[in-house]
């Protein structure tokens, strides 16, 4: 019997699971995936919003500017990239000006500081490959950007070190009261518990209707992005964003905390939870506005797209569902833009709460510390060749592109919860996320993992399931 049960491994499962470990509980983080941040949070803007377009009063506006608040500190703690490069909000025309003045007046209200609007030659002075078709644009200097699968993998690796159990592969298929505590019966079997705290992105609604007396009903939301080469990543220095629409914030342009530009994203409704297929269509209309915006862009330097999906509530509901709706089932429910930025506030309040309920006792002795895997080539040349003197291992450049050591895929398979497939090991330590994406470091990869997992390569997957790379052998060893 475990006191708490989270359901789902992003970026808001795994904050409650961080801040819920500060309590005396005996927790357990169930995922369907075969790894942390493998939905959702790892396929988006990796923006840290500063809270000026969600509505005064709303979920949203509290949550985001409550997470913005405290990303920076958290960072620090648990050592994930993090960059403040501020955020222009552009209009292309002297009408667009009264939406840029609703939107200051709004993020003044939400508790945004240093917001402004500028217009002319001074725009252009801050960001020089701006069109020149832009007339003025709202500055917002805390917004910033992070590595989505930093935060969540760090969130995750501090909740495992002060005690929370993760099960992977383990879907949640229904969910039943029983007694004071509920039965989940799980793709590996049956959990017992006192309280169920719900982060489960698209799914959110289907466990949500089986315990609550309301219906909820998302309909996913998928956005196609386009990644440039990192030769292109100083092309701005803060996100470009356009007016936002009914569908969302729109099609941006943005850096990247790891030198990278990004595009995107698109916005189109689908009854689907599982489907992250780019089209041709979506990804030429992200490169379409993207221009509108910087059109200097020089997309010939895309080095892939990807596409994720956003948890929209429908019938136009337009804000999260954070709470205890029953007694003992917490809920983060429609948690799309700008559910990464609140994440460490949804974190903190719903693991407050869930404590509250269980009558826990904090822990004396929890550690709010975590350190990173050593990166290579962020180090000066004479750290690296005590590091290679040291560890061998160290001194064995697998990934070229982005310039990934032997070391480094080690401590990412043995950290925990540690990497079990080639995804795993690229949202660790980047090895296939260059200029190639894999294509010269591949079978090194796999090698490694077979050899520390202690599998055969035909087990290994790309992403759990039946992703596996490899059919077979063409032939037998000798």
């Amino acid at each position: 019997m475990y006191d708490a049960v989270i359901i789902g491994g992003g970026a808001v499962g795994c904050a409650v699971a961080r801040e819920l470990s500060r309590w005396k509980l005996k927790i357990c983080l169930a995922e369907q995936g075969e790894d942390v941040c493998v939905g959702t949070s790892k396929a988006n803007s990796a923006i840290v919003h500063a809270g000026f377009d969600a509505p005064a009063g709303s979920m949203k506006a509290r949550f985001n500017v409550e997470g913005s608040r405290r990303m920076e500190a958290l960072s620090r703690e648990l050592d994930f990239p993090y960059r403040r490069n501020g955020a222009l909000v552009v209009c292309f025309e002297e009408a667009g000006l009264p939406r840029l003045e609703e939107l200051l007046q709004r993020g003044r209200a939400n508790g945004v500081e240093g917001l402004e609007i500028l217009r002319g030659g001074r725009l252009h002075e801050l960001e020089p490959a701006l069109s020149e078709k832009a007339v003025a644009a709202l500055y917002a200097p805390t917004s910033a950007i992070i590595c989505p699968f930093g935060m969540t993998i760090a969130l995750a690796e501090n909740a495992a070190h002060n005690g929370v159990t993760f099960r992977f592969d383990t879907r949640v298929e229904t969910i039943r009261r029983a007694g004071e505590g509920y039965v989940l019966e799980t793709s590996q079997g049956p959990l017992e518990t006192r309280a169920v705290i719900s982060a489960a992105g698209v799914w959110g609604d289907v466990l949500h209707n089986q315990v609550c007396g309301d219906t909820a009903r998302i309909v996913p939301r998928r956005g196609e992005y386009c990644l440039l080469d990192k030769k292109d990543g100083g092309l701005v220095q803060r996100t470009v964003f356009q007016l936002p629409g009914p569908m969302g914030k729109g099609v941006l342009v943005t850096p990247t905390v790891h030198g990278n530009l990004l595009v995107g994203p698109t916005a189109a409704d689908q009854p689907q939870r599982d489907r992250t297929a780019t089209t041709a269509e979506g990804l030429a209309f992200a490169q379409d506005m993207a221009r509108k915006s910087v059109p200097g862009l020089p997309l010939r330097d895309v080095i892939t797209s990807f596409a994720g999906l956003r948890a929209h509530l429908a019938e136009g509901e337009d804000d999260f569902r954070i709470g205890q709706p029953v007694p003992g089932y917490f809920e983060a429910l429609g948690i799309e833009s700008p559910g990464l930025s609140s994440a460490p506030a949804i974190g903190a309040y719903l693991a407050e709460q869930a404590a509250a309920y269980l009558g826990a006792a904090e822990k004396p002795d929890f550690d709010p510390l975590r350190r990173d895997i050593v990166h290579l080539r962020e180090l000066p040349f004479e750290e690296r060749q005590r590091l290679a003197a040291e560890n061998p291992a160290y001194g064995n450049i697998v990934c070229r592109c982005e310039g990934i050591s032997e070391g480094e895929i080690v401590d990412a398979i043995h950290r925990t919860p540690g990497a079990r497939s080639l995804d795993g090991v690229k949202r660790r330590v980047r090895a296939g996320m260059g200029r190639c994406q894999g294509g010269f470091c591949t079978p090194r990869v796999m090698e490694i993992l077979s050899r520390e997992l202690g599998i055969p390569q035909t087990e290994l997957t790309k992403n759990g399931g039946a992703s596996r790379m490899l059919a077979g052998r063409t032939k037998e060893e000798a």
